[in-house]
């Protein structure tokens, strides 16, 4: 079994909903395990809002619907594994720190406001990959999980 679906979002708060929602029907409708379904929604909605809120200065001036107001949303159920991929047109990460790909630095302090989202998606999900081009706008966020399917799984890979 094999289902992807990709949508490109406005960088509104309103569009990390539509696609948490979204990719838990397909996974609810498809039979994977509830518990790696939260976990994966917990992630894209953590990578949509990083997009929402970092994925790009929209000029003075720009015309409706330029790159940097939209952000993409990608998911793929592919066999026993769910790929998901979350991509804008910000300014990128920060250089890496020493140990730290992609600048991502390790959890934060409890009361901290900001800086949690990538940390947790690294705990959710099972492989992670930010991507970014120091001097070229965009930033991609790519995560995967091993699935679990319900004993009553209507779509069960084979």
């Amino acid at each position: 079994m094999s289902i992807w679906w990709s949508l490109h979002l406005r960088r509104e708060a309103a569009s990390v909903p539509l696609a948490r929602r979204l990719l838990i029907g397909t996974m609810e409708t498809a039979g994977v395990d509830p518990e790696i379904s939260f976990d994966l929604s917990v992630a894209l909605s953590e990578a949509c809002a990083n997009a929402v809120e970092h994925g790009g200065d929209v000029a003075p001036g720009s015309p409706p619907g330029s790159p940097s107001e939209a952000y993409r949303v990608t998911a793929y159920l592919d066999g026993e594994r769910c790929r998901i991929e979350v991509a804008d047109m910000g300014p990128g990460f920060p250089a890496a720190a020493p140990g730290r790909p992609g600048g991502v630095a390790g959890p934060v302090s409890a009361d901290a406001e900001h800086g949690r989202g990538l940390w947790l998606i690294r705990e959710l999900a099972d492989h992670v990959h930010i991507g970014s081009t120091p001097g070229r706008a965009g930033s991609v966020v790519s995560f995967d999980k091993i699935l679990k399917w319900r004993e009553d799984a209507p779509l069960v890979a084979v």
